[in-house]
Formats: C-alpha cells, structure tokens, sequence
C-alpha cells in the first residue's frame, strides 16, 4: 500500500467527507469541498505542501483550523495516508480539542 507510513509521535492527518459548496463563494468555482484538518498544525502543513496547497490557503478558524480540498486533493490525501472520518468523529475532535484549550 502507498499510504504515508506514521513514525512514534507522529499526528494522523484527517479528511471529513465531501459536501456540497454550490453558490458557497465566487472565490471557490468547485461544487464539492471536504476539509483537512490535524492534532499539529506543523504537521498539517507539511502534509499540505506535499498535495501541492499554498500556505495561504489554510483557514486559521480558532476553533478549526484546516485546508478546504478538493475532490481531487482530497483523493491525493487519502492516497498519501490522511484518515476518512465522518462528521460525528469531527466534531468530537473538536469539541475535545475545545474542552483543553478552555482548561
């Protein structure tokens, strides 16, 4: 399998499922999106550079910070080793993630 090979220490990259953007903003001409998203964002990063996404594209949302992919990157990060979640998994990652930042 090609699939990014994890090394101790190393966060998963994850990849919610696609959803539809028609009519969402002129500034994204596709019809579907999914995010990517990660526990670091150095990580996340680097994970983006290898799909080929320019730095300013990452939404630096504070509750959810994450590149918006498309169908066809969104495939490359599921080919390169990035995790299929659903959205239940999402917002439980979330609202943990929330929960030790409030503390």
């Amino acid at each position: 399998m090609g699939g990014q090979r994890r090394t101790k220490g190393t966060k998963m990259i994850y990849v919610d499922p696609l959803f539809n953007t028609e009519g969402w903003s002129k500034n994204w001409p596709f019809k579907q999106a999914s995010h990517m998203f990660s526990d670091n964002l150095g990580e996340l990063h680097t994970f983006a550079l290898k799909l080929g996404l320019k730095r300013s594209w990452f939404q630096a949302k504070r509750n959810f910070p994450h590149y918006d992919l498309t169908l066809s990157k969104r495939k490359q990060a599921v080919r390169r080793g990035a995790k299929e979640v659903d959205r239940e998994f999402m917002v439980k990652k979330l609202r943990n993630k929330n929960e030790k930042t409030k503390n």
